[in-house]
């Protein structure tokens, strides 16, 4: 009886996750919670909080605030680059972000740049999962 057990399971712990994904292995799932961003010349971290998007899988979406506002995020990861897209409307972007997973964070970490709409001058920025 135990041996059609651990037969059985052997399939679904063959999908589990890596408990320590490489950074091309981080997925959605890995992006979901709560990030804290430091971006150059903001004074004080930013949290992002990301959720499953509702119509498209293997994507994300949240919120974050910035000076008393929400704003609306939405993105994905692909082989351990990813591309997050800000909307201060809801219909139109206005800043991206577009980095890489920090090989050896176990996916917890993101460096690149951040970028507003229509202003050359991109930005570094860390994301941190909390």
């Amino acid at each position: 009886m135990a041996c059609a057990c651990i037969a059985a399971a052997g399939p679904a712990l063959a999908q589990a996750p890596a408990a320590c994904p490489s950074a091309p292995e981080v997925a959605q799932q890995h992006l979901l919670g709560t990030w804290k961003a430091e971006i150059e010349g903001e004074r004080a971290p930013l949290t992002l909080v990301l959720v499953k998007h509702p119509e498209y899988a293997e994507t994300v979406r949240g919120t974050l605030k910035r000076a008393g506002r929400i704003i609306q995020l939405a993105g994905d990861v692909l082989e351990g680059e990813l591309t997050l897209e800000e909307s201060v409307n809801g219909l139109n972007i206005s800043a991206t972000w577009l980095g890489d997973v920090v090989e050896g964070s176990c996916g917890r970490e993101v460096r690149g740049e951040w970028k507003a709409e229509g202003n050359p001058r991109a930005l570094a920025f860390v994301l941190r999962k909390q």
